[in-house]
């Protein structure tokens, strides 16, 4: 899967570089607001509103068959995650959050110089794992690790949106594996255990993505 994804992002980014009229390259960013749907033990928990405006960056390249239809592949970096409160306290709350990196493949419908309406599916690997433990709204406990066991090695989404004059977006994105790595296991005081094993949280959130460049120009 990995090696075909990247195939076609060679693909389309050979023509790319030779300069084609229907060729072009979109750079920018986006503001993340996330949640989770998030089960533990079994029973179906809620999630508290995460908002991560950085560092979120994108640069994707174009390629349109017609006035009204094209395709897209690229080069996502993105900062996913949630929030929730621990079931069974009223004062214990925990932030996870993984840096990834991700190469879509998206088909986009409308008018290719105005507004349309795009989809599709990415490959993530996450390379940055951060934890936080809160009581009381005071932060107790954070850690971080680069490529860690916690999480799994790549997550897949998907995701739809619709893009608005001047390069504004609004996407969603729905991640189809799990957050975590439920077979992950660490040892605390002696003891084998996996903190893990009882969670399914897939993320989903909504986005407001802003496309800063077309090929070496500002967008204004």
């Amino acid at each position: 899967m990995k090696s075909l994804i990247i195939s076609i992002l060679f693909l389309l980014s050979v023509p790319a570089m030779a300069q084609s009229d229907r060729f072009y390259t979109t750079s920018g960013g986006e503001w993340i607001f996330s949640f989770a749907d998030l089960t533990i033990d079994g029973e179906q928990q809620g999630s508290v509103l995460r908002w991560s405006p950085v560092f979120n960056l994108h640069t994707y390249v174009h390629r349109d068959f017609s006035d009204n239809f094209g395709v897209y592949s690229g080069l996502g970096f993105r900062n996913v995650g949630f929030i929730a409160d621990v079931p069974g306290s009223d004062d214990i709350r925990k932030k996870f959050r993984t840096y990834n990196v991700g190469i879509p493949i998206g088909i986009k419908i409308g008018r290719m110089n105005s507004s349309f309406f795009h989809f599709g599916y990415e490959f993530e690997v996450p390379f940055n794992y951060k934890e936080k433990t809160f009581e009381n709204e005071r932060k107790t406990d954070k850690f971080n690790v680069w490529f860690s066991g916690r999480t799994p090695t790549f997550y897949h989404s998907l995701h739809a949106g619709i893009q608005f004059y001047r390069g504004a977006n609004l996407v969603f994105r729905y991640y189809l594996t799990n957050f975590f790595n439920k077979g992950f296991t660490e040892t605390v005081d002696g003891e084998r255990k996996q903190p893990y094993e009882n969670f399914d949280a897939n993320v989903f959130y909504f986005g407001l993505s802003f496309n800063l460049m077309k090929d070496r120009s500002f967008i204004y």
